[in-house]
């Protein structure tokens, strides 16, 4: 295996395994300080008890992206030196800001497992806050660069030396990409952890464990789950349209548009053939996606044609990722909206479903398989969409900035990588690493898998007064 092909092959592999402790970095403490809220609200024992269970898994989590957090820092600088040398320059200082957020996020987990019976509880629900918060900063942070790497501003290279000069510390975060990058990323993460916990415990009531301990986990999960499902179209869209009209090739070969049109179609589905050039077998709404990239429906869309090829992305991955993303995306809004409904209608008493003297969206038989069947979606939506950045951007590390100001060329991850030896064993090496950990995380997790024991009078159902109450009071 030759250095480039190794190189890219272990970023991958660290990327993959590091965005899911990430995401549930920024998800896991927002369900945790919600339960926690009803519990100071309600009184209510189950509240109370998945908090602490949520606490322990946000805990346990944390660790083992420390640890793969710490591997990728490591990995950056070996494997890609060049890249490293002129991100360091102009954007190392968000990545210190990112550094000081995560070590706020682990010291409040400190304070929260270990205080909750040693400073008020009002004082330890803020602490979740502070969790949750620092959390979603983190994230936000090292969008900064990864938007700065897909429109580099803020410095200029030297013409004699050939050493960047910063011009403008902060010119990315006044960039519009950082914004609607943060956001669609943000409302990923909330979406991948919220299905994920609610396919936990949905599997929980399917084996018998019919309880508001696990109902309440449900609604919890599902209700921070459907509203960001809700908002993710808006903020994709938002970055469709900045994806448009600042990298036409990863826009291309996104949506398989080939020839230069105008009034371009959307195409739903099919596979880019590169030896005609045309996707094939996908259904094509004419002229949508011309509206979409700009809302008109005349607007001119540029083509793979008119690309070198030399400088595409690879096409087949980048468009297939791109359509698997939205497809997710969209059975997590209809499972979701379905379930509330369901929900509402049960707790109305407009439905026969009861189940221990618990009336809920889950006790229809087709609910709970679904949410459990839809578990995984969100982390797949959310890798699957980092694939669509990433690939997409290729074979760029840095794109190009044409504009006057930073007058950019851009950098080749050709370029950018390192000339050392050893690099696939190294590769080898990492991979070891990451099987250890995943395999670490299974065995924690297993471990918290018995759910606690809760007092009779807690698995009588809440009244739709009373859930409405404390829905609003959180």
């Amino acid at each position: 295996m030759e250095t480039l092909t190794a190189a890219r092959w272990q970023m991958t592999l660290s990327l993959v395994f590091h965005m899911v402790f990430a995401a549930i970095g920024i998800g896991l403490p927002l369900l945790m300080v919600i339960v926690e809220r009803r519990y100071l609200k309600t009184g209510k024992e189950h509240y109370l008890l998945l908090a602490k269970k949520w606490a322990k898994a946000t805990g346990l989590l944390f660790a083992v992206g420390a640890v793969s957090g710490t591997a990728l820092s490591f990995e950056l600088g070996l494997l890609w030196p060049e890249y490293m040398k002129l991100t360091g320059a102009v954007v190392g200082h968000i990545f210190g800001l990112e550094g000081f957020a995560f070590f706020i996020e682990a010291i409040f987990i400190g304070i929260y497992l270990y205080g909750w019976d040693k400073i008020s509880p009002r004082a330890h629900w803020w602490s979740g806050v502070v969790i949750a918060v620092s959390g979603a900063v983190s994230g936000v942070l090292i969008l900064g660069v990864n938007s700065w790497m897909q429109q580099p501003v803020g410095f200029v290279i030297d013409q004699f030396t050939g050493r960047p000069i910063v011009s403008d510390s902060i010119a990315v975060f006044k960039r519009y990409g950082w914004y609607v990058m943060a956001l669609h990323s943000t409302l990923s993460c909330y979406i991948a952890v919220s299905f994920a916990v609610a396919g936990i415990y949905a599997w929980g009531w399917l084996r018998g464990r019919r309880d508001q301990y696990h109902l309440s986990a449900v609604r919890v999960a599902m209700a921070v789950g459907v509203v960001a499902a809700v908002l993710q179209p808006l903020s994709g869209d938002l970055l469709a349209k900045f994806v448009f009209r600042t990298q036409p090739a990863k826009f291309a070969a996104m949506e398989g548009q080939f020839q230069t049109q105008t009034g371009a179609p959307l195409r739903i589905g099919g596979w880019p053939n590169l030896q005609t050039r045309q996707t094939d077998y996908a259904i094509q709404v004419p002229k949508m996606l011309s509206f979409l990239a700009s809302w008109d429906f005349n607007q001119s869309v540029k083509g793979l044609n008119d690309i070198p090829s030399n400088r595409w992305p690879n096409v087949h991955i980048t468009h297939v990722s791109f359509q698997l993303m939205v497809a997710f995306g969209m059975i997590l809004i209809v499972i979701g909206l379905t379930f509330w409904l369901l929900d509402r209608r049960a707790t109305r008493g407009g439905s026969a479903d009861v189940i221990h003297g618990i009336r809920s969206g889950l006790s229809h038989k087709l609910m709970a398989p679904a949410i459990v069947m839809c578990a995984p979606l969100g982390f797949l939506a959310l890798e699957l969409g980092w694939m669509v950045t990433e690939v997409g951007r290729q074979p760029w590390v840095i794109q190009p900035n044409a504009e006057p100001a930073v007058s950019y060329p851009g950098m080749l991850v050709a370029d950018a990588v390192t000339t050392a030896p050893g690099v696939p064993q190294v590769f080898y090496l990492f991979t070891g690493l990451y099987i250890l950990l995943g395999l670490t995380v299974v065995l924690l997790l297993y471990s918290l898998r018995h759910p606690p024991a809760i007092a009779p009078q807690q698995t009588t159902a809440e009244s739709p007064k009373d859930e409405g109450r404390s829905m609003k009071n959180s």
